[in-house]
């Protein structure tokens, strides 16, 4: 093969890599295929510190749920071994099968840290199947990796679809698939939002959140 040749081929390479590269960063509906349930207040249970009224640690104005908690609150029962939290559950829609997906748009301010901002509860071996935290400006899977850093102060959206027969979790931020991983099993799975305390937390914790959606279809 020639000089010219080589220098083409390469050529052709670096450009199917590039756009490959470009390809994965583009935005997509990752709603497209699924249908929407409907949700409103009668679908959200608070689980808050329990010595508190909801109002302490929720606010609700102009369709904002904020959610705040302190590192030293109580959890929320007194015979609860959990951390504090103020979290919402998205009742009704408790699931055992088929491709599930929740959309928010998210919101952590500056300092909020070492906290579960939202996670898909329910597994064979541990509480839950997935969980998207906070440290250090950083939205995380667990406790790594990074799914996206620089996210306090500003809007984002939060896409998480759960396929329970092809045991798959897939994450995506602004409309781009930024992590996917396994299924931890489990027969009754249902998400949650809000904040709920993890290790090496800030003082406060805050997250808010607007534009709440259910969506299902089945599996393939």
């Amino acid at each position: 093969m020639g000089t010219l040749q080589v220098s083409l081929l390469n050529l052709v390479v670096l450009l199917f890599l590039v756009h490959c590269a470009r390809s994965a960063l583009i935005p997509e509906d990752p709603t497209i295929g699924f249908t929407d349930l409907p949700v409103n207040s009668s679908n959200f249970y608070h689980d808050h510190p329990y010595d508190l009224p909801v109002s302490k640690r929720y606010s609700f104005v102009d369709g904002i749920h904020k959610l705040w908690v302190y590192s030293k609150d109580k959890p929320l029962s007194k015979d609860s071994p959990t951390r504090p939290r103020s979290e919402i559950r998205i009742t009704g829609y408790d699931y055992s099968s088929g491709v599930w997906q929740f959309e928010g748009r998210g919101y952590v301010p500056h300092g909020t840290s070492g906290v579960c901002i939202m996670q898909v509860f329910g597994a064979e071996h541990h509480a839950t199947t997935q969980m998207i935290r906070i440290y250090n400006n950083s939205l995380t899977y667990y406790k790594g990796p990074v799914l996206v850093p620089n996210i306090w102060d500003r809007w984002f959206k939060l896409n998480v679809i759960h396929d329970v027969e092809a045991s798959n979790v897939k994450t995506y931020v602004d409309g781009v698939l930024v992590h996917e991983a396994q299924g931890h099993g489990g027969n009754n799975h249902y998400f949650k939002f809000g904040v709920y305390t993890q290790d090496n937390p800030s003082n406060c914790m805050e997250s808010r959140w607007k534009g709440i959606r259910v969506l299902n279809k089945r599996s393939h």
